[in-house]
Parts: C-alpha cells; sequence; structure tokens
C-alpha cells in the first residue's frame, strides 16, 4: 500500500476515502475533515470511524445518559463514578468494589462461543485496569424462543464460551439470568459482568500523565482478528446482505488473560503504574486516545514497535483489531526495566510503544513517517452528539389498553394445579441447572452464594467476614408495556434480590439494550427507561456508577424489548448471617411481606398459559422497596429469618416452589381470607417477598413489621415433601422437581 502520511493527506484533499465503509456518516466524515483542516489520513480515518461509532462514542444516547449524573444522589459510598472503566464503591473496613455490566450482543450471534468468552475477557479487562483483583462474573442472557433452531446454536455455544473462559480464569460466576422470549430470535442478548476487588490506596484511572513517562503495550500479540468487531458490529442493525457489518469476531485466549492479570496485579503491587487502560473494542486507537486524552499532556507512539502476529497487518488495522488481552500502561522512565521484568517472569509480551509529550497532541508514527496528528479528545471524548427525535409510538395505547383481566383463568383447584405446573416447567420460569452447572460457582473458595439464589455473594475479608452481593435483573416485557416504569421495576427486583440475601444495596450498574436509535419509538422507549432508572436511583439513594448502552438490537424492522438491565451492588458485614432461598427447617412459619394486587398484565401466567403481552405492568411503589429491603436486612442481619425470596416471575406459587425443592421440604400454604387463590398464586406485585421464621421468633418478627409499617401475612409452614395449598391442590415435591427440572436438559441436552 502507498503511505498515507500526514504531509501526504494534507497535499491531497481530493482523494476518495472509505468512509461510509467504516461505518460514518457523510457529516461526520466532513466533521472530522473540519477538526483536523484537511482530509484525514487513512489510519486517522481509522481511528475516528471506530471511536466514533455507536458502541464507543453513545452518541445517540449521551443526551440521555447525562440524567445518572444530573439526579444522582449523594453518597459517601462512591468512590469513582460514570466516566472510568467501572465504577468504585467503599464496603467499609478500607476494602474498594467495582463492578460493571457490558454487552457482546452482536458479536455472540455471529460465533457464539468466541463472542460470549470475550465478552467476559473484556469486561474482566476493566476491573484488572481499576487496579482491582476481578473475584467473580455473572452472566444476565436473553436468548430466543426456547424451541427455535437457531436458539440450540446460540445457547450452547455461549454458555460453553462464559463458562470456558471464566472457569479458565478462575473466577466463579455467582448469577445471572436466562430469559427466552422470540424477540431476541435474531438479537440474543450477552450481557457479561463481573466484580473486583482492592484497597482505597490501589485505586487506578485510565490517563497519561507526565511528559517523559513511557507508554507500555503488553499482553497478546496483535493479530487481525476482530478488526472493527464490537465496535461496528455493535453499532449497525444486522443485515445479512451486507456482509462488511459482520466483521470477524475477536478470539479469546483465558490462559493469556490469568497470565495478564498476575503481572499486573504485581505490577500494581509495586506501584510501577501511572496509568493504565484496556484494549477492547477499538483496540490501540481507543488505548491511545482516551490515555491521551484523560491526562495532562499528548502522545507520540510508534506503531511499528507493537508486537505483532500478523506481519501483514496495515497501520489501519493495527489501529483498528481488537486482538483480546492486551493492555497499555503508562510508566515512568527508571520504572519501565522493572515494569518489563515483571512482564517477563509472568511469560507476557511487553513493548515500550511510546512516551507522553507535553503537547496536546497524539502522534503516530509507521516507518518514520507522521500518520496520525489529532487533539486526542476530538477522537476519544469529543465524537458527534445526537439528539434523536423520538415519539411515544402509535399502538402503546392500544398495547397498554389489552389488559391480561380479560384472559381465561382456573376454574378450580384442579385448573390451578395444572397451570402450576405448566408456569414451573416453562423454559424461563424452569431451573436453570443445565447452564448454570457449566460454571464454576465456588473456584478461590469466597462464594458463599450463587445461583439460584436471590443474589450471589462473595467473602471479600476472611478475618471479618465482610462481603459483597450483586444481582441482575431486567424484564423486557414489563419495559415493553411501560419503560419508564419497567425500568423501575429491574431497579427494584435487582434491589430487592441483594437486601432478600441481608446485602444492603449501594449502587447500581447497568447495560440498557434496544433497537435502532433512528427509529423514534425505540428512541422513546429509551428516553422513558433512562428516565424512569435515574428518577428510581435516585429515590433509592443507589448512583449509577457506569454501565453500557447496546443500540442497534433489531433485524429489519423487528426490535428487540427495551431491555434495561440493571445491576445491583450491595454490601453485607458477615457473610454468616446471609440468608439463602431454602425454606430448610421443618415447621418454621411462611410469611408473606407487602401488599399483593391483581397485577397480571405483562405477567410470567400471561405468556405461558395465554402467550400475551397487553396492559399495564405492575405498580412501582419504591419507598415500599426501601422499607421492605430494611425489614430483610434487619431479620437477617439479628436472625429473624433463615430463608427469604422475592417475589417476581412466576408471583408467588414460583417463589414457593423454588425455596420448597432447593431446601428439599415441603409447605402448607393458606390462602388468606377473602383473596382470591388464583390471583395470590399469580400476580406479579412488586415490593414482595416470601419469608421462613423460626417459632422463638415470630413474635419479634412481626412486631418489627407491625412497628414499621409493613404488611406481614401469615400464609403458612414448612412441612412434609409436597406444596400443598389447602383447599385447592397439592403436588409432591417430586412431580414439581421433574416439572422444574427436566424442561432445559430436554430442549438443548
Amino acid at each position: 500500500m502507498t503511505l498515507d502520511t500526514v504531509k501526504h493527506a494534507a497535499g491531497t484533499p481530493d482523494v476518495d476515502q472509505p468512509w461510509a465503509e467504516l461505518g460514518l456518516k457523510k457529516e461526520e466524515y466532513e466533521r472530522v475533515r473540519e477538526i483536523l483542516g484537511r482530509r484525514p489520513t487513512g489510519a486517522e480515518l481509522a481511528m475516528y470511524s471506530v471511536m466514533w461509532s455507536e458502541h464507543c462514542s453513545y452518541k445517540s444516547s449521551k443526551v440521555h445518559l447525562r440524567q445518572f449524573g444530573e439526579k444522582a444522589p449523594e453518597t459517601d459510598a462512591l468512590l469513582v463514578g460514570i466516566g472510568e472503566n467501572a465504577g468504585v464503591v467503599d464496603v467499609g473496613n478500607g476494602y474498594a468494589v467495582t463492578f460493571k455490566v457490558e454487552s457482546h450482543n452482536h458479536p455472540s450471534y455471529v460465533e457464539p462461543y468466541q463472542g460470549a468468552a470475550t465478552g467476559v475477557g473484556g469486561i474482566v479487562r476493566d476491573i484488572i485496569a481499576m487496579g482491582a483483583r476481578p473475584v467473580a462474573v455473572v452472566d444476565p442472557l436473553r436468548m430466543g424462543a426456547a424451541d427455535h433452531p437457531d436458539t440450540k446454536r446460540v445457547l450452547p455455544g455461549v454458555v460453553a464460551g462464559i463458562g470456558g473462559y471464566g472457569n479458565c480464569l478462575g473466577l466463579p460466576n455467582i448469577g445471572g439470568e436466562v430469559v427466552f422470549d422470540a424477540c431476541y430470535q435474531g438479537n440474543p442478548l450477552v450481557n457479561a459482568g463481573a466484580i473486583g476487588v482492592m484497597r482505597h490506596e490501589d485505586i487506578h484511572l485510565a490517563k497519561a500523565s507526565g511528559a517523559g513517562n513511557k507508554v507500555i503495550m503488553y499482553g497478546a500479540r496483535t493479530g487481525g482478528d476482530g478488526i472493527g468487531g464490537a465496535s461496528i458490529l455493535a453499532s449497525e442493525t444486522f443485515d445479512d446482505s451486507k456482509p462488511s457489518k459482520r466483521p470477524a469476531v475477536q478470539v479469546g485466549d483465558p490462559f493469556q488473560e490469568k497470565l495478564l492479570i498476575e503481572c499486573t496485579l504485581e505490577a500494581f503491587a509495586e506501584k510501577l503504574v501511572v496509568g493504565i487502560q484496556d484494549l477492547g473494542a477499538a483496540g490501540i486507537s481507543c488505548a491511545t486516545s482516551e490515555l491521551a486524552s484523560n491526562g495532562s499532556g499528548g502522545m507520540r507512539v510508534e506503531l511499528d514497535d507493537v508486537p505483532l502476529r500478523d506481519s501483514t497487518l496495515s497501520p489501519e488495522e493495527i489501529l483498528m483489531s481488537e486482538s483480546q488481552e492486551r493492555m497499555c500502561a503508562v510508566v515512568e522512565p527508571e520504572k519501565v526495566d522493572r515494569f518489563l521484568e515483571i512482564c517477563e517472569k509472568w511469560d507476557v509480551t511487553a513493548t515500550v510503544i511510546g512516551e507522553v509529550t507535553d503537547g496536546d497532541r497524539l502522534e503516530i508514527f509507521w516507518h518514520g513517517e507522521k500518520i496520525v496528528d489529532v487533539d486526542p479528545r476530538t477522537v476519544a471524548h469529543e465524537g458527534p452528539v445526537y439528539e434523536r427525535p423520538y415519539a411515544r409510538p402509535e399502538w402503546q395505547d392500544t398495547l397498554q389498553a389489552d389488559d391480561a383481566a380479560k384472559l381465561a383463568r382456573p376454574a378450580n383447584g384442579d385448573e390451578l394445579r395444572e397451570q402450576v405446573l405448566k408456569l414451573v416447567s416453562s423454559p424461563n420460569q424452569a431451573s436453570k441447572s443445565w447452564i448454570t452447572s457449566q460454571y464454576d460457582h465456588f473456584v478461590q473458595g469466597n462464594t458463599v452464594l450463587a445461583s439460584p439464589e436471590d443474589s450471589g455473594m462473595i467473602r471479600i475479608d476472611p478475618e471479618t467476614g465482610l462481603g459483597v452481593a450483586l444481582a441482575t435483573d431486567g424484564n423486557g416485557r414489563f419495559a415493553k408495556l411501560d419503560p419508564y416504569h419497567g425500568a423501575q421495576l429491574a431497579l427494584a427486583e435487582s434491589y430487592r434480590n441483594v437486601a432478600a440475601t441481608g446485602a444492603k444495596p449501594l449502587a447500581v450498574s447497568d447495560c440498557l439494550n434496544f433497537g435502532s436509535p433512528e427509529d423514534p419509538a425505540v428512541m422513546w422507549q429509551f428516553a422513558e427507561a433512562i428516565r424512569g432508572l435515574a428518577d428510581g436511583c435516585q429515590q433509592l439513594g443507589t448512583p449509577v456508577t457506569g454501565g453500557n448502552v447496546s443500540l442497534y438490537n433489531q433485524t429489519g424492522e423487528a426490535a428487540i424489548h427495551p431491555t434495561p438491565v440493571v445491576a445491583v451492588l450491595g454490601v453485607i458485614d458477615d457473610v454468616a448471617r446471609r440468608t439463602p432461598i431454602a425454606f430448610a427447617e421443618e415447621g418454621q412459619l411462611l410469611y408473606l411481606l407487602g401488599d399483593t394486587r391483581e397485577e397480571l398484565s405483562g405477567s410470567a401466567w400471561a405468556q405461558v398459559v395465554h402467550d400475551h403481552l397487553g396492559g399495564l405492568p405492575p405498580q412501582v411503589d419504591l419507598e415500599r422497596e426501601r422499607l421492605l429491603a430494611e425489614i430483610l436486612i434487619s431479620a437477617s442481619r439479628d436472625g429473624m429469618i433463615d430463608a427469604a425470596h422475592d417475589l417476581s416471575d412466576g408471583g408467588l406459587v414460583q417463589a414457593l416452589v423454588e425455596s420448597c425443592l432447593k431446601g428439599g421440604k415441603g409447605a402448607r400454604v393458606v390462602i388468606p381470607d377473602g383473596q382470591d387463590p388464583f390471583v395470590t398464586l399469580f400476580s406479579e406485585s412488586a415490593g414482595r417477598a416470601v419469608v421462613s421464621v423460626p417459632r422463638s421468633e415470630e413474635l419479634r418478627f412481626t412486631d418489627m413489621c407491625g412497628a414499621r409499617g409493613l404488611p406481614v401475612t401469615r400464609i403458612g409452614v414448612v412441612d412434609g415433601d409436597v406444596l400443598d395449598v389447602q383447599g385447592q391442590f397439592s403436588i409432591p415435591l417430586s412431580e414439581l422437581r421433574t416439572a422444574h427440572e427436566e424442561t432445559i436438559p430436554g430442549i438443548f441436552g
């Protein structure tokens, strides 16, 4: 190829350039020319194209995401917020925890195993880049219809990729969820989250400061895999007629990543690193421009010094490559030798590729010629910002008017029994153990709760028992009916799940999965969901620390349900006081906390029994959620309850089945006087939980609920080996277990 230098670009303004093929709009290309005062070189065009992609620049979502900062609640817990690789919160005893959720949706559809594996690898590197040791991962997944042939292609590969990468890293997978719905048929959602732990003084940020400091690239060599992968693949609607939109998916190597983790943490321990950035989407383009933009000077990079797997790569390809297991560190000159020694010890390739300068430009050289000369802020942080038009879709009123109240209900106990079995054996409500058994939950020995518990929980201080809990939730059906309240219901459920295990909710990360932002209806869903989530976090006092936006999740005109996935992190003083979901002690009393209303629209019952979606989702009362959480946390801490399970998908009966099966104990349940058995069992009213209370604690527990104004209703007792809803039906646990556990293996096994 002809080397396209800055000098050559300045003298040849009329050269045709492939800006459209690289995903830029005409006006964006013209803006690049305006910024530079000339046409870009090929290398500059490559950098702007990946960094200004939807995936990297958030150009359609920035105007709405600002609400997370504008409405952020005041809290002393937040140490690092939005804008860094991951948020960081103070959890006490000098410990800080970093956590984040991201998406790898489109790559996982193209190549399920590697797409999912590299999604895990990428989120783990975000955690390392903050200075933390990763301690756990989670995987919220959304797949097409369970019985669709393509779901049978995608799901096993995704699960194998998540399990293979995480297990090889030695990281326990402690939570997540799997939801099946035809709307995700061509656009599965593969979201991945990770948690890391560090001391306060070990926090690191992505910035390049100190003129003369060296820029060191270390980890795997750069290859041709993933060129334009996540950055471009996740920034357009899928269309099989456009092969250019389906570039190579990155290839992961978990063993290389494990070496990278240990190498990086040892360098941190010896205080060798000034600034650090992982190489994920947009690769070197991202790492160099963000480090320089966040720092106090400029940067000079010698691209010839980048270690390559493929010597035929052009400079543009080197800049765009998304090869995995790579990082960039800024190191003071006198510490470079020691940094390189540590890399050699861990068998990690490391090369000085440049240095921090006292200017304000990012300059990149190739074969002695300058091929990039840009203000790094214009690449990393000053991309286009779109205020996309949005409008409430015309069909929304019709959808909301189509209430589930019209649907035929079970007429007697026999029909109730039949529908309970149908519910608990449906793909969404059935046991996911076929999936979760492929993950290692207990490696490292600090996992105290994992799937199918309400939230995963990890011990982080063996001396005091200090721990953290993490739950992820999202209900695309509720968000389709009402995106504002649907987002708040996702937040409320995740918040409630954390509290149900005894942990105090502290902070939020999110993964916002939506269709094309160029569709005003989708953009309205997105705007409403952001508004709902920001308002909800403000009210609950849980700041959004960061997250991810994934747009263009649609094929042709068919968008996925709006799916805001919300992760809530909580802290518990002593994990020995945690509360599991299992009913394990016969004779304990079962209490229902909260109010049950006739709220069945969008419910699992409506979906499973009638294949219906319409009406309004359950009401949201965040003050009630806060009160319920306080009760659950206090009861857990003070030994008043032995089990707790939040009520969400499938309502009370689903929670009872799961808690009975987990503990191997049955339950005798009485429908409260004046209540409809069907509504009591299947309603999905929010702000509720079922708990088992030792008889010795009954008075203390009910007095606490009464004093704080939380409705509490005794509904039964843990007993025998049958779920017996008195006066309605009874089902042996053996029959429930068969119904609950055989569905997923029957489809995918």
